[in-house]
């Protein structure tokens, strides 16, 4: 029998952690691979860590590096040092490396600078704005790669335009592997009393806000003011606050209406629940795009651009950014489709993204192709 290969994964951040479990499945399913998991600690809190582990059946990390929260510098610096010892210990024959987060760029550098093999899941991703930190971070860790799988045509196009197509494999995407196992998971357990609450409602939008550009303070409370006007008059808000925007909004001391409920972060299988029952999805959070698509439910996003132009070529996304005008008007366009999701939109999603098996076709490349 031959050797089995040794392969380190390192996540640290809430979608990381979605994206590894059809991977550390398809690992354990095929076989022949000593696949250990390495969290940095970025995402530290339970409810943004340790329940996404539980509930996705992913195995526990042989190593947490319990980082935390610091600026992009502190933060990655210390990513570096440390997963840098640990590879030179442990001597993976390859670094899988998940997304676009700070702990991608870290293990990317780290293993790169001291020649061990690094592959890039959800490679090939462009904003084509670099005032985002995760755009750097694709852009470093996609040329620091060895091998790049990529979740869309669009993405093996902007490889090829960065003369990096040898590198690359279109792959399907991960997530929609993800989704497709988990909804079953999320629909065949009892839901949290917060969640049955939620969905049982008539109509109601899941809001979620995350990136920096959008909880800068006067950011944040100025399109919370207006998404209140918005829920009072047209659609109820469920809101999983997450914890960089609660503290500006109890510092702050704006008053919002009960039309915008508040709830704490919502563990991954509670949010498929949330999301596949809303009747349109508001968001700036890249991975909750594709989720709300594969779960057919309408999505506006609140950003310029987006790394997922599949979504909106299918109808099923539209661009606002946070011009309360546009909010406005592409709610309405939703709810005078009576938030209605194309049937037909399914089969050009799998087109886009793949059938599902994006997760098997990776691994066994791992295996051919550094093995």
């Amino acid at each position: 029998m031959s050797k089995s290969l040794e392969v380190i994964s390192v996540v640290g951040a809430r979608p990381q952690f979605v994206k590894l479990a059809p991977i550390a499945r398809a690992c354990e399913h095929i076989g022949n691979i000593n696949h250990r998991i390495v969290h940095t600690g970025q995402h530290y809190d339970d409810n943004m860590s340790k329940v996404f582990f539980d509930e996705l059946e992913i195995p526990e990390p042989s190593i947490n590096l319990s980082i935390g929260s610091s600026g992009h510098a502190a933060q990655t610096g210390r990513m570096l040092e440390q997963l840098e010892l640990l590879f030179l210990k442990q001597k993976p024959a390859v670094v899988l490396v998940y997304g676009d987060t700070n702990s991608t760029l870290a293990a990317s550098l780290a293993a790169s600078k001291i020649h061990v093999p690094v592959a890039h899941i959800e490679a090939g991703l462009r904003s084509f704005n670099r005032k985002m930190p995760e755009e750097i971070n694709r852009i470093a860790t996609d040329h620091c790669s060895d091998r790049l799988y990529v979740p869309t045509l669009t993405g093996m196009e902007n490889l090829r335009n960065e003369n990096l197509t040898e590198r690359s494999m279109f792959s399907g995407d991960v997530m929609h592997d993800a989704v497709k196992h988990s909804i079953g998971l999320a629909e065949a357990r009892q839901i949290s009393p917060i969640v049955t609450q939620v969905v049982t409602r008539a109509d109601y939008g899941l809001l979620t806000l995350h990136r920096a550009s959008n909880t800068e303070p006067d950011v944040l409370l100025s399109l919370l003011q207006s998404l209140d006007v918005l829920a009072q008059n047209t659609l109820p808000l469920v809101f999983p606050v997450h914890p960089r925007a609660r503290n500006i909004i109890e510092s702050s001391g704006i008053t919002l209406s009960k039309s915008i409920q508040l709830i704490e972060p919502l563990s991954y299988l509670d949010m498929l629940q949330t999301v596949k029952n809303a009747s349109v999805v508001m968001t700036d959070s890249g991975g909750l795009q594709k989720e709300a698509a594969f779960l057919g439910t309408q999505c506006i996003t609140l950003r310029n651009e987006t790394e997922w132009n599949e979504t909106l070529d299918c109808g099923v996304n539209r661009l606002t950014g946070v011009d309360p005008a546009k909010i406005e008007h592409a709610v309405h366009t939703v709810a005078d489709d009576g938030y209605q999701f194309d049937p037909n939109a399914y089969a050009e999603l799998n087109k886009a993204f793949g059938d599902g098996t994006a997760a098997n076709k990776i691994v066994i490349d791992v295996l051919e192709y550094f093995g």
